[in-house]
Order: C-alpha cells, then structure tokens, then sequence
C-alpha cells in the first residue's frame, strides 16, 4: 500500500517537441535527446527506471529489464513555463493563456508600475538574457538606482537588482506591488520574477538563489490542496511553493541550487514519515543550463542527479512511491534561450509496484496527480486520467 508520494522535477528535461511545437516556434526541440547525442552523459540509474525506453526517443541503448515504470506526458495548457507546468502535475489546466509581451511593456504599464512603487525610473524593458542584461545595463543600475526591466517568450515580468542597491527584501515589496498590479484583465501576467545579483562590474555580474517568483493568484484546486485538506502534509522543496503561492503547502524548504535541493530531499525521505507528499524541483537544469545554452553543463547535472538516484530509492520504504518527470523543455542545443513546447518524461519507481510497464503516451501532465489521489483514495480532480491500475 503506497501511504507517501516523492515528485521530483527535473526543471526543463523535455523529451522531445510536441504536435503543437510549431505554434510557439519550437518544432525540432528535444532536451534529452540532443543532449545525450552531443555529450552522451552516463546516466545508468535513469536508464535502469526506463528512460530510454521512453516512446519516441531514438536513443539505441534501450534497458531490457527496467526497474521502473515509464513514459511520457504531453502538455495540455496554452503555455510552457514552469507555473503552468506544475499546476498541471498537481491537477490543474490553465485553459486561457497568459498575455506576452514579445515586443516589451506598453509605456502605461511601466508608468503605473513606477507610480505604484515610487521608482524614479527603470531600465531596458524589452525581450533578453538576464544575464546578458547585467553585463549592459548592471553598471547604469548601480549608478541609478533604477531595476532593470526585462521579458521574454513567456508571460513573465522580470526585475532584476543588486542587493547592495535595491535590497532583497525591497525588491520582494516591488514585485508584490507589481503582481497585484499585473494580475489585471488588462495586463494578465502570468509571473512576476524577483532577479537579484551581485557583483562589482560588467565582468562579474552574478545572480543569486534568491530569485523569487510572484504567481497569478487565478489558479485552480490542485492535488496540494486535496491532500492538505485531507489534514495531510505537503512539503514544498525548492521554488515549489513560489510556484504555488504557498497555497497546499505545509511546509517550504528554501534551496540553493539542484545539489542542495537533491540533499533536502533526501533528509526529508528519511525524516519525515508523517508527509503524504514530497514535491522537489530541481532549478539549475533550467536556470544555470537550459537558458544559457549549456549543453556540457546540463548532461553533467544529469549525471549528478543520476548518481545521487540509488541514495534517494535506498531510504524509500515500501509504501512511498517515486515519480521523476519534468515541467516543460529548454533544448540547451537550440539557438533560443527560451522554454519549448515539449513533452515530459514520467518516470515512476516503489518497492512494492510492478515494473518495466510502459505507460505510454499521456494527454496531460495532470495524470500524474490523478494517479497519486486514486492511490491515496481521494476525490478526483477535473483533469487527468489515473494509470494506477497499470503500475499496482
């Protein structure tokens, strides 16, 4: 009987573009296969779970006897970000898209914004590289005051900052300012992202884990709030409960990059019996690679997660159930910097489940939540269909 579930994210780990790629410019995009053609990363524990094995992927080692079951899950909400992405894993659909701004913010908008906050002014607003933008506009910042304003293929409204500047926590206040601002009709932002960073120059311009996102309040009943209802814990690890806005949570575990998110998760498989579920996301897959085009560096974060996999199934006991699986895609090998539209793995391991089933292609990420609240006896969402009777 599975009492405890542990998702894990890998942020970005598409495995190849959906039927819909076209639409969002993304048609060729595949994270994991491109990645294991340039770098042929060692991966034998994911192999072992089935990955390879995943429908579509042309990769020749296929595991024989996998010890997990697999496959894949295609995106059913208009968007490929990572909010939409998890809110679809835990149940919810965002059927009416975010507003892009591929062309920058309308001049009213930056106005309201700079009223509303009391800023003097801004800097950039448009569509770039955050860390491109610190290396042109980071010494006009330090010099000003003024944040700078950036975009990009998704609906998000970037802020970036030094901390010695504009302090973490002042940036936090402007970034709430502006969600209760951008949640509007009029300009219906999906994300607002605290950016901070440090550094003396040009040439050493970093960002810092204290990145913060600002949700859209608008979304839906998802499995956390099922569980927590159900008087059961949740525990968010990772930018899990920015995601979420804190709403199902039990409790949030502040990371600091994938190692230490990969550590807290361990700790809390191992101390935490009462937890109903244990949702991690892994960030620097996305953050530190996908968006910067790191192709070497993305297969050696793969490498480390997979070394690390044995340690996280040996503290599993026999009633916890494993999923590993991803929120959108970010091809490191492509010239965009941008999420693609891409479909994710799901790969599922416990100690007590059958093994080596091929769950197929699914029609939404949202499966997955109604898998573990058909295992947990809880009432159905919406969205997704359950594939407990495959897997126990």
């Amino acid at each position: 009987m599975i009492n405890r579930a542990i998702i894990i994210v890998l942020d970005s780990f598409g495995v190849g573009e959906l039927p819909d790629a076209d639409k969002y410019g993304d048609i060729g995009a595949n994270t994991f296969e491109h990645i294991y053609e340039l770098k042929h990363p060692k991966l034998d524990n994911l192999k072992k779970l089935g990955l390879y094995n995943i429908d579509g992927l042309k990769i020749k080692e296929k595991e024989k006897s996998p010890i997990g079951n697999y496959g894949k899950a295609a995106e059913k909400c208009a968007g490929k970000n990572s909010p939409v992405g998890h809110w679809e894993i835990a149940g919810y659909v965002n059927e009416k898209p975010f507003k892009t701004y591929p062309n920058g913010f309308p001049d009213k908008m930056i106005q309201e914004f700079k009223e509303r906050t009391g800023l003097k002014g801004t800097l950039f607003n448009g569509v770039g590289s955050g860390t491109e933008l610190l290396k042109k506009y980071g010494e006009e910042h330090l010099k000003t005051g003024y944040p700078i304003i950036y975009t990009s293929a998704d609906s998000v409204f970037q802020i970036a900052a030094h901390e010695d500047v504009i302090s973490v926590e002042k940036l936090y206040e402007i970034c709430k300012i502006a969600r209760e601002m951008l949640s509007s009709e009029e300009y219906n932002i999906g994300t607002i992202i605290a950016r901070p960073f440090i550094g003396d120059n040009a040439d050493n311009f970093v960002r810092t884990y204290n990145r913060k996102d600002f949700e859209s309040p608008g979304f839906g009943k998802t499995m956390l709030d099922i569980i927590t209802e159900n008087k059961k814990e949740v525990v968010a690890i990772g930018k899990i409960n920015d995601l979420f806005s804190g709403r199902g949570i039990s409790k949030a575990i502040h990371t600091e990059g994938n190692k230490d998110g990969i550590e807290k998760t361990i700790t809390e498989i191992k101390s935490n019996k009462s937890a109903k579920l244990i949702f991690t996301n892994l960030v620097d897959f996305d953050m530190l690679y996908g968006h910067r085009n790191n192709v070497e560096g993305y297969a050696k974060a793969l490498e480390y997660f997979d070394s690390k996999l044995p340690e996280i199934m040996q503290e599993m006991s026999k009633e916890d159930l494993l999923i590993v699986t991803a929120d959108h895609g970010n091809d490191p090998s492509t010239p965009s910097t941008d999420h693609d539209r891409e479909y994710i793995p799901i790969l599922i391991y416990g100690k007590d489940i059958k093994n080596g089933v091929n769950i197929g292609i699914r029609e939404t990420y949202a499966d997955i939540s109604a898998t573990l609240l058909d295992i947990f006896g809880y009432q159905k969402l919406k969205y997704g269909e359950s594939f407990k009777n495959l897997i126990i």
